[in-house]
């Protein structure tokens, strides 16, 4: 191994206030079937080291497959040109710390053949075309992966860790009088290949069918200001895109956000208290330490409707003097590490989803939500409705297709009148600024008394 402490001392120099050392292993094996024909199959593994320093306030970024010492020592030094070594400088001995996951992994995916892991997804693709005989194209992508971290830092930190995904998505395409319909699904986490259960699978192809083969027979969604109810199995799209971005410190406190200066203001209804917690066990978004060496932690964003705090990495949490939250995170070591969500959602209320549904006389159920566009500094979105349902008087009614859904995050979340005693959780992987990172997002039953439902009909 590398020395740490010489690559941290050439990094800081005489004026750094802080500087890291991220090295990765990363193995993986992704499998990607598409009209019933395997089109990718990779096993591959990817390693390479990323060093940081950060000046007031700038920071200096380089990356290197090598993990010689004379080349990262090097590399150290160059990374801030003409700004001169202070060789007189202590550096903190580290003090190595393990993570540590209160949950266990029975069966590591590298340790299952990769004709089994084809089979499964053969399976699912067979299962699919049996279901629905409508469908003209079906994609199923399995990917596991294996991420081996070192990382040290300046405060003296020497953190090992050993993170695990397992996901499983797929897309269906059907037609019906000449129209193409797609429905998509996924599900996977911090899991071992245990997580793929017959029982699981069946579930997961059933639903992602079940809605391609509503939307064939749907009717066109209205058009107009709608009482929209969004289930829980809706998972948190809608708290991910509309407050989630908003909140991430390098937004919030930059002006780029429209939450921007309102720690301690009302910003949502007295029924709304939402937190990211990296600490639930099996989530995608969860982890035990950020990619900046800070421990995970349950994160208070909002409460009763007030706004508590944002989401810090290192870098913003020094220059506006508060504490990280352990969001800093990167897609790998080739990238600089920047505030991201983890596990973010709305907590449930005391309403019975029931209830909700049945105090609307005439709206649209929100079963799941599709991709959509947010304006972090004005607050406003727009979301397709990928399988939503009429509510008439109380009661759910026809499916509808070609739906979207429009509105300003913070005027919704202050309307917001019903919250539900369930949760639902929905994965995936947010983009932002060129990287991708694994998370998970929650939401309860919701009630919005008055938003925009876009449609073909009025």
């Amino acid at each position: 191994m590398f020395n740490a402490q010489g690559i941290i001392k050439g990094l800081l120099g005489d004026r750094g206030i802080y500087a890291d050392i991220f090295a990765e292993e990363r193995q993986y094996t992704r499998i990607q079937l598409e009209s019933s024909r395997f089109e990718k199959i990779e096993k591959g593994v990817d390693k390479g080291v990323g060093l940081r320093t950060i000046l007031p306030w700038k920071t200096f970024f380089a990356s290197t497959n090598s993990f010689e010492d004379s080349h990262l020592i090097g590399l150290s030094k160059e990374l801030k040109g003409s700004i001169k070594e202070d060789s007189r400088r202590q550096i903190k001995d580290f003090t190595p710390v393990t993570a540590q996951y209160p949950f266990l992994l029975k069966i590591d995916p590298k340790d299952v053949e990769l004709r089994q892991k084809l089979q499964m997804v053969k399976k699912i693709d067979d299962m699919a075309r049996a279901m629905e005989k409508r469908i003209k194209q079906v994609r199923v992508i399995y990917l596991d992966t294996e991420q081996d971290v070192s990382i040290f830092n300046s405060e003296g930190m020497a953190i090992e860790d050993k993170r695990r995904q397992v996901v499983l998505n797929m897309t269906v395409v059907g037609e019906e009088k000449g129209e193409l319909q797609t429905a998509y699904e996924a599900m996977g986490g911090f899991y071992g290949f245990e997580f793929f259960t017959e029982e699981r699978i069946e579930d997961f192809v059933q639903r992602t069918v079940r809605r391609l083969s509503g939307l064939l027979g749907a009717r066109e969604a209205p058009m107009g200001i709608k009482t929209v109810v969004l289930s829980s199995l809706a998972g948190g799209t809608m708290i991910h895109e509309a407050i989630g971005h908003g909140l991430e410190a390098d937004l919030a406190m930059e002006g780029m956000s429209c939450y921007k200066g309102m720690i301690g203001e009302r910003i949502a209804s007295e029924l709304i208290n939402v937190v990211d917690d990296k600490t639930i066990p099996n989530m995608r978004g969860t982890y035990a330490f950020d990619d900046e060496g800070v421990p995970s932690e349950r994160t208070v964003l909002v409460k009763a409707g007030i706004l508590k705090n944002y989401l810090f990495d290192r870098f913003h949490a020094m220059k506006y003097d508060t504490k990280p939250t352990g969001n800093g995170r990167r897609e790998s070591y080739r990238y600089r590490p920047i505030p991201r969500m983890s596990n973010t959602m709305i907590l449930p209320g005391k309403d019975k989803p029931n209830d909700i549904i049945a105090s609307v006389d005439d709206g649209v159920y929100v079963v799941k939500m599709g991709g959509g566009q947010v304006d972090t500094v004005r607050g406003d979105f727009v979301f397709e409705i990928s399988e939503g349902y009429l509510i008439d008087k109380g009661k759910v009614g026809d499916m509808i297709k070609n739906a979207t859904m429009m509105g300003n995050g913070m005027t919704i979340l202050r309307e917001i009148d019903m919250v539900g005693d369930d949760i639902g959780f929905g994965i995936g992987t947010c983009g932002k600024e060129g990287q991708g990172v694994p998370v998970s997002d929650a939401q309860p039953t919701l009630r919005i008394p008055r938003i925009v439902v876009g449609g073909r009909q009025v």
